[in-house]
């Protein structure tokens, strides 16, 4: 017996061994649910000892192959519920919150282009406190984001160089940006966030919890 569970408990101890506390982090930088979860996901990576790799991707092309569609052109009861539920977990989490932010509508592919040059050029934890201003901006703040100035203004607040809005327009930042999305699509990804860890998909941040129980059980 002593024999068998020694042999269990290596077997075990193995498994531990090859589960990743790697989670790969698909957003879009204009995301309530995103805003929602983001903060709560760095204090959860550093408690586990986790890697976040931040991954903006792009709705725009993901939605129409995976069934979604954009707040406007859903139904007047998925719209009405949805701002129920954004101000439970507002309420929830005591986050400030506009339920109809000046700026929203709002296209994110710049600033989620600019995530991914500031990871580029000052690492994930710089694109991780950027994306955590960006999705402030948006419904704490009521700025516009796709408005080159405002991401110029949080660039400077976050103590970057503007220098990566130049940089954001470049090939290979986009080239990231459609691989980002292609990746997505091809983990079974449909909407943000979504955080994937081994291969296991977590929608929403309402999921954070099983994430959680994911990072203790590695």
């Amino acid at each position: 017996m002593a024999a068998r569970a020694q042999l269990m408990f290596k077997k075990i101890t193995r498994l531990k061994a090859t589960m990743s506390k790697t989670i790969d982090y698909f957003l879009v930088p204009q995301s309530p649910w995103t805003y929602f979860g983001h903060a709560r996901l760095v204090h959860m990576a550093a408690q586990a000892g986790a890697t976040v790799r931040i991954k903006p991707m792009d709705l725009g092309k993901i939605f129409p192959l995976t069934g979604g569609l954009p707040v406007g052109q859903r139904s007047a009861q998925r719209q009405a519920y949805r701002l129920i539920e954004l101000k439970r977990f507002a309420d929830h989490l005591n986050m400030p919150l506009h339920l109809h932010p000046q700026f929203f509508p709002v296209a994110g592919d710049d600033a989620a282009r600019l995530l991914i040059a500031v990871n580029q050029h000052d690492g994930a934890d710089a694109a991780m406190r950027l994306c955590g201003a960006v999705l402030a901006a948006v419904w704490a703040q009521e700025r516009n984001i796709a408005d080159p100035l405002v991401l110029a203004e949080l660039l400077t607040e976050q103590h970057l160089d503007t220098a990566r809005l130049s940089q954001a327009a470049s090939a290979s930042v986009q080239s990231i940006y459609e691989t980002n999305t292609d990746e997505a699509l091809q983990l079974g990804v449909f909407g943000a966030p979504a955080y994937v860890c081994d291969g296991e998909l977590f929608w929403g941040q309402d999921r954070l919890e099983f994430l959680q129980r994911r990072l203790q059980a590695a």
